[in-house]
């Protein structure tokens, strides 16, 4: 099991106008998703699919359960 972050930076339209979105969310692998994880450079480009949970039943932060990973390439 891999806990991390990740970190989603874009810009949405909301009624019409474009706003920047920022947020950071809590993460957890298990299994093939996990091995991947292991090689990773932090800071790189991810996409990631999974399902969110409450962290635990006392804690109800939302926690997503990473189930597939693609390793996005970075140009500069």
């Amino acid at each position: 099991m891999v806990e991390f972050r990740i970190t989603h930076v874009s810009e949405q339209n909301e009624a019409g106008q474009a706003r920047r979105v920022e947020c950071e969310l809590a993460c957890v692998a298990v299994g093939p998703p996990a091995l991947l994880l292991q090689g990773a450079t932090p800071g790189s480009g991810l996409t990631v699919a999974g399902f969110l949970a409450a962290k635990s039943l006392r804690q109800k932060q939302p926690v997503l359960h990473v189930a597939t990973i693609e390793f996005n390439e970075i140009t500069r």
